[in-house]
């Protein structure tokens, strides 16, 4: 197998044991971590001077409609409520497998480009098998590792999750590939019944999988507390949003394991509601995070980071000042905890932890590499808040299980000028079915 000697780098490794940033070797073996230190020797390995560059852990983009792709923008001023007709009323029916296909060939890779290795892809538009496989084999075909969410189009409260197809996609075109890994994209239990719900739980607990649901404002359902009663809540439980979920049922969630994934800059102006992020902290728990939909908002983890925190500073802010008078002399959270929402806690919403999210021995070889040295982001004097800063221009290198995807600012994909091609023509197409924006595109 290859091995590969980064030097030079501040190293943010996000252990919880280790400094914030430290100057470190990592030695890659095949798709594995071999060893980090100091002054690292290794025969033979391919060695690769990063210095004035920061690494971390590959980011974490734990929520993704990626089969969205191809509408990128056309709701950029939709509510949730237009989000909701618009997109699943009245465009979902006119998706082929080729559209699946192409999307999430274009998100992953983009997500890549924007310094993503790992992808929960909630793909809730699986309208037969041949949709699914498209999807997958988009996934793989870029490179990305995933956690496939599968899901269907909106249906009937008493209608269950299509067990078969979860039990297929487990015997073939997930269990292919090493990179991937099956979770469902659950209705309930906030759009099932009570008895849909808890049998959509369980089956998910049989087979070890990662179940995810959405819940956004209002009254929780009848079906919360069926699962609750059931004693399904779990560590592979995700909920997403969580907005304006009952304090008491926060605790109870996270008392159970239970991760959330807050989407910030959609939730904030779709209307979802507002992000769960503070409710959490003070729990002692912490959100993982998601951009949602490229319909809406753009793909970059990074800025989903740097916008829940300064939202949840505000916030806090904001109540500091009713109660005392006064500002407030330290910030309330740290830029160190929001990255941690983008690695570490993201692992963890995917069940991925013990694979992804940090830099240590024997974990998976899933790296960004941040150049510093661009004007934008020079002098880098805290490394954490620098990569928080960064932006596309600035991610110049990205490792996927040892395998470079991204090299010298550049994606190592072959064919993006006919990518880029496909990928308007999907979007011209399923636009016409879209009313609002009919005359527009």
């Amino acid at each position: 197998m290859s091995r590969t000697l980064l030097r030079g780098a501040q190293v943010i490794t996000m252990a919880p044991d280790r400094p914030d940033a430290e100057h470190l070797d990592i030695l890659i073996d095949g798709d594995r971590i071999a060893a980090i230190g100091e002054n690292i020797e290794a025969s033979g390995a391919e060695v690769i001077d990063f210095s004035g560059r920061i690494v971390l852990p590959g980011l974490v983009n734990a929520h993704l409609h990626t089969w969205q792709t191809a509408l990128r923008s056309a709701g950029a001023d939709w509510t949730l409520m237009e989000y909701f007709t618009h997109l699943h009323g009245e465009c979902v029916g006119h998706y082929t497998p080729a559209d699946m296909h192409i999307s999430n060939l274009a998100g992953a890779l983009n997500q890549i480009n924007c310094g993503t290795t790992t992808v929960g892809d909630w793909c809730h538009n699986a309208l037969s098998p041949e949709h699914a496989d498209a999807a997958v084999e988009g996934l793989v075909q870029a490179g990305i590792r995933a956690v496939f969410l599968h899901g269907t189009p909106y249906r009937s409260p008493e209608t269950p999750h299509p067990l078969a197809e979860i039990d297929r996609l487990l015997d073939g075109p997930v269990r292919e590939h090493a990179l991937l890994t099956l979770g469902m994209a659950l209705q309930g239990p906030q759009y099932s019944s009570p008895e849909i719900a808890v049998a959509d739980f369980r089956a998910g607990a049989d087979r070890g999988l990662v179940v995810s649901m959405h819940q956004s404002g209002g009254e929780l359902s009848p079906g919360w507390e069926a699962v609750r009663a059931s004693g399904l809540f779990s560590s592979r439980t995700n909920v997403v949003h969580g907005a304006d979920l009952p304090g008491a049922w926060i605790e109870m969630l996270v008392e159970a394991g239970v991760t959330f994934t807050t989407t910030p800059e959609n939730e904030l102006g779709q209307g979802h509601g507002t992000p769960v992020t503070g409710a959490l902290l003070r729990l002692g728990a912490a959100p993982s995070l998601g951009t949602d939909i490229d319909t809406a908002v753009p793909g970059k983890v990074l800025t989903a980071a740097r916008i829940a925190l300064a939202h949840q500073r505000s916030l806090d802010h904001a109540a500091y000042r009713e109660t005392t008078g006064m500002h407030a002399s330290t910030a309330s959270v740290t830029a160190r905890q929001a990255l941690a929402w983008a690695t570490v806690e993201g692992a963890k919403a995917l069940g991925l932890a013990d694979r992804v999210g940090r830099i240590e021995a024997g974990m998976q070889a899933d790296l960004v590499a941040v150049d510093a040295r661009a004007l934008n982001l020079w002098p880098a004097h805290d490394p954490i808040a620098t990569v928080l800063h960064a932006d596309i221009a600035n991610i110049e290198a990205v490792l996927v299980a040892g395998i470079w995807r991204k090299r010298d600012h550049a994606l190592l994909a072959p064919g993006l000028d006919e990518l880029r091609d496909q990928l308007r023509a999907s979007g011209q197409r399923l636009l016409r079915g879209i009313g609002k924006v009919r005359s527009h595109a």
